[in-house]
């Protein structure tokens, strides 16, 4: 089903809407949150959270996107179980070392009332992705938005471990020397 048709069901309150979004997304949703979480049972139940989530922003929102808003919905709610599930202990999972490697370039020090810095820091980290070469923008977002671990990058793209190590070294140098030149770290 198009996905103008399926945002309609969710206008419209039609209980379809979210059969259909299993149908066409599900498998997509269910692996941003898998990455997060490494967990079968929390990354279904983040997963059906996300379509409880979709049905409680449509309406008054009208994603123009379907496929992106259901993603951010998926990987805010799987962060925010993987959160609450790690508070006192630092897991040896992907997440922690993805936010570990990406920590030397980006300030974590944010505070609540810092909330405008926080979205031009995002406006930046866009600008910085938006210009980077095909292959490495996406490599870094395996990486640091699905949170897919190196060796399942290397399988996707061909590559060796070692030179999706190196690539995405040589991306977190350019990000940090990038927030640098912007006045950002």
């Amino acid at each position: 089903m198009d996905d103008s048709r399926i945002i309609e069901l969710y206008w419209t309150r039609n209980e379809s809407a979210i059969i259909e979004t299993s149908s066409k997304y599900g498998k997509y949703c269910y692996t941003i949150a898998y990455n997060i979480l490494c967990d079968k049972e929390d990354a279904d139940e983040s997963v059906n959270n996300t379509y409880l989530g979709a049905w409680n922003a449509m309406p008054p929102h009208r994603p123009s996107i379907l496929r992106t808003f259901l993603g951010k919905i998926t990987r805010r709610i799987s962060l925010k179980k993987w959160r609450d599930s790690h508070r006192d202990k630092r897991g040896g999972g992907e997440v922690s070392l993805a936010l570990d490697e990406l920590s030397e370039c980006v300030p974590s020090n944010v505070m609540v009332e810092d909330e405008i810095l926080a979205k031009e820091l995002a406006k930046t980290l866009n600008r910085f992705i938006a210009e980077l070469p095909t292959t490495e923008r996406q490599v870094f977002l395996c990486r640091y938005w699905y949170l897919d671990s190196i060796e399942q990058i290397s399988m996707d793209f061909c590559f060796s471990t070692s030179k999706v190590k190196s690539m995405l070294h040589r991306t977190r140098a350019k990000l940090l020397s990038y927030l640098k030149k912007e006045g950002v770290a």
